[in-house]
């Protein structure tokens, strides 16, 4: 298990059940990165990844 594997556990554990817009999850992560700019490129790499997910691969 990786370390962040608890935070994302914990995550689903508390709001698993929720549904969340995109819109939403996007202005949080804004959030987070204004109050942690040092994970500014996570952050973005994530988001990056999220909204590619169903592009093919070349």
């Amino acid at each position: 298990m990786y370390f962040t594997d608890r935070g994302i556990e914990e995550l689903e554990k508390r709001r698993g059940d929720e549904e969340v817009s995109l819109g939403w999850l996007a202005e949080q992560l804004r959030t987070f990165t204004d109050l942690n700019p040092e994970f500014e490129a996570a952050v973005d790499r994530l988001a990056t990844w999220l909204a590619r997910l169903d592009d093919e691969e070349d």
